[in-house]
């Protein structure tokens, strides 16, 4: 039989409609960031010098918490924190000021960050990784008291000392530090948390009203919550001190999964009309007033008599489930914690309130440790036995607020350890480095730590240049007895190098036959990228042609070259293999494919393509491909440079483009000839023109490269024949006369 059986539910529901119910339920999410290099979590870097400051603090909290400062003294703790971290800089202590200033400092730079870049979730991120990294610290930092402690013992015990005394005090300490490491914990989290609370009062609330316009935000509340130190919000000593101690064992009828299916139950038995779920009904304290007038409505008002019904149901309920005895103890327990515990457990008090037997065993351990008196306790007794009538349905009253208090902050809590597990707080150098070399590391540091402004990289391009036939070419220069690896450095490698200062190119890869370079933009320069990296193909390829002829003279062997460029929206990525980078960009496989050269067209084409020398066509259907139909695509390139459609759009915007049309001998007669031309700056008011040459892919036959029709599709060829360069300057020309190239 359901324990609301017995309700008029009709009167109960008509009770409610006078009530103005709220309801919380915390919604935080990061947004606009980019994951790390695990592509799960968000990579956070914190100050060094917070990291530093932080650690010794926490260390003197635990040490202090713990009753082992006279043993650990601030010197021997501050020499063991120096040979972890290094000694503290100059004009920097370690005690709670300076940790506060920091913490202060540290978050205040993050609400400036945020702001610059127009997104709190920014600040939302800083705060949960200051946050992340306080709790493993103090866990860190327990361990590292607890080494301490045992190698003090162990350092009495050698044969210099012979103070048997103190031998056996140390002991007792470690041992008794060891046990008490929830208390040590809490106590340390505790002072953690007040200095939190002070920041966030004294500065943080009016810098978000400053920057902002509003001291809160969603996701800001998580941050003042009492449980943020507590292992998943369970402590008995801290929910006795700002909540209400629940029970731990099984057979206790106020745990807090059988308080909250109480709950959650009262509130169905009041058919409620609004559209909201119990869970966030609970989680508003403030309906506790609204309800039952915590536990002491005005009844002079109909809203009040209605809350004195719902009261002393919520109170009969607690009751009749054999709750309430437990709750009224609950709230005795915690005024006898401070002089009973550690050396009794927290409900083992409370059960002593209730059981005889419980009774009988806390009193018999009162009676073992002199210290403590049975006077309080037998007090406490009294007052229990003494709580009937009104009162218990005031402790009924109160205990539904504290209860919705602790369940608004668990459902916080648990949330925040929600955003803690999407961060990753690095402090390991070498995912630092790749982190921020892959551009998706947050760093919050410090206004003095703050680096020079290093541009960030925001776009980049890829050129590939690669020799044509190198295996035949390879082995033709052994077969005459000659030296292909200086043959190649001398007229390929070594003349290009001297050009990559000249663009700020980036060498990516060599390998014997190929050369990949890059060309990045930078936040806040001139973006010229692609139209800076046409300019240095076109003077590669101008470089080859005069080696070429060097070397027909001296009847050595000629390279054929084709260029592939492709541009990309965003920096590139990296990983890394040892202390090497290796990027990692989609425009580098493109890269690979426009410089390439298929030999079918080769064969085909023989030299005679004229004054082009990039090529595209299709050889299948594109209603056939199923899949991508740049696999479909046979491409020629012998001296040529091929440009990705993005990478001629982005030369679009950088720099003027006129657009006319030629008419000029191709491969098929008739063909319309687009050109496209603009003037690059190159520095120290330099200008060297560039053309651009927009085809049509044209469906061929594969076998003879036959025309069949003209698609949709189009390809870029930077032109390198001289002949288009003295055509378009003579058509520039005021008052020129067409003439045919």
């Amino acid at each position: 039989m359901s324990p609301f059986s017995f309700f008029q539910r009709e009167s109960l529901s008509e009770l409610a409609r006078q009530l103005e119910l709220g309801a919380y339920s915390p919604v935080v999410e990061f947004k606009g960031l980019v994951t790390g290099v695990d592509n799960v979590r968000y990579d956070v870097a914190l100050s060094p010098t917070f990291i530093e400051v932080s650690r010794t603090h926490i260390a003197r909290l635990i040490a202090k918490a713990g009753n082992v400062e006279d043993l650990l003294n601030a010197k021997a703790v501050q020499s063991y924190r120096d040979a972890q971290v290094g000694a503290p800089r100059q004009g920097q202590g370690s005690d709670v000021t300076d940790f506060k200033r920091l913490l202060s400092d540290l978050q205040v730079a993050a609400l400036n960050r945020a702001k610059n870049d127009n997104n709190t979730s920014l600040d939302l991120l800083g705060r949960v990784a200051i946050l992340k990294f306080l709790r493993t610290e103090l866990s860190e930092q327990f361990a590292s008291t607890l080494e301490r402690l045992r190698a003090k013992v162990k350092a009495y015990e050698g044969p210099r000392h012979t103070g048997g005394g103190k031998v056996v005090e140390l002991r007792e300490a470690c041992a008794a530090f060891q046990l008490g490491k929830k208390t040590v914990l809490r106590k340390a989290g505790h002072e953690l948390f007040h200095t939190l609370r002070e920041v966030e009062k004294e500065t943080l609330i009016r810098m978000r009203r400053s920057l902002f316009g509003s001291s809160e935000g969603p996701g800001y509340d998580l941050f003042v919550n009492q449980l943020i130190f507590t292992e998943n919000g369970r402590d008995d000593h801290m929910n006795a001190e700002h909540y209400v101690m629940f029970g731990n064992f099984d057979k206790d009828p106020d745990r807090y999964p059988r308080i909250l299916e109480l709950a959650r139950g009262f509130l169905a038995s009041l058919e409620l009309t609004i559209d909201q779920d119990y869970d966030d009904l609970l989680a508003y304290p403030e309906n506790a007033q609204e309800l039952v007038g915590n536990g002491v409505p005005e009844e002079s008002s109909a809203k009040g008599k209605a809350q004195r019904v719902l009261l002393d149901e919520w109170t009969e309920l607690l009751e009749r489930e054999g709750a309430l005895e437990y709750i009224v103890a609950a709230y005795e327990t915690a005024a006898m914690l401070q002089e009973y515990s550690p050396a009794i457990n927290a409900q083992q008090l409370k059960h002593g309130l209730i059981s005889r037997e419980e009774r009988a065993r806390v009193e018999s351990l009162m009676q073992e440790q002199s210290k403590l008196s049975p006077a309080t306790f037998q007090n406490a007794l009294r007052r229990v036995a003494g709580v009937r009538g009104a009162d218990r349905g005031k402790i009924a009253g109160r205990f539904l607020r504290d209860f919705m208090r602790y369940h608004r902050d668990l459902r916080r809590l648990e949330l925040l350890n929600s955003l803690m597990d999407q961060v990753s707080v690095i402090t390991n150098d070498k995912l630092r480095s790749l982190s921020e070399i892959n551009s998706t590391l947050y760093e919050f540091l410090l206004p003095e730590e703050e680096k020079p402004a290093e541009e960030r990289v925001i776009h980049h391009v890829i050129l590939k240049a690669d020799i044509r036939d190198s295996t035949t070419l390879t082995r033709t220069l052994f077969e005459r007895g000659l030296n292909p690896a200086s043959y190649f450095s001398l007229n390929f490698f070594e003349p290009i190098n001297k050009l990559l200062p000249k663009y700020d190119a980036s060498k990516v890869f060599i390998e014997g036959d190929a050369v990949i370079l890059a060309l990045f933009e930078r936040e806040g320069e001139p973006g010229f990228g692609v139209a800076k990296t046409c300019v240095l193909a076109r003077e590669m390829i101008s470089i080859v042609k005069a080696y070429n002829q060097k070397s027909e003279k001296d009847g050595l062997p000629t390279l054929e070259l084709g260029i592939g460029i492709s541009y990309q929206d965003s920096a590139p990525m990296y990983l890394m293999d040892g202390s090497s980078r290796i990027m990692i960009s989609k425009a580098l496989n493109e890269s690979d494919r426009l410089s390439s050269c298929h030999k079918g067209a080769r064969k085909v084409l023989n030299g005679t393509q004229g004054l082009f020398s990039v090529y595209t066509f299709q050889t299948v259907e594109d209603d056939v491909t199923g899949g991508n139909p740049d696999e479909f695509l046979m491409r020629y390139n012998i001296g040529g440079i091929h440009i990705s459609e993005e990478a001629f759009v982005k030369l679009q915007h950088e720099i003027s483009l006129q657009a006319f049309d030629m008419k000029v001998p191709t491969m098929w007669p008739n063909e319309a000839v687009r050109i496209h031309t603009g003037l690059v700056p190159v520095g120290s008011g330099l200008f060297h023109r560039i053309v651009v040459r927009e085809g049509r892919v044209p469906r061929v036959e594969a076998l003879d490269l036959s025309l069949k029709r003209w698609t949709e599709r189009r390809y870029f060829e930077v032109c390198t024949n001289e002949s288009i360069y003295e055509f378009v300057e003579h058509r520039l020309k005021p008052g020129a006369v067409p003439m045919h190239a």
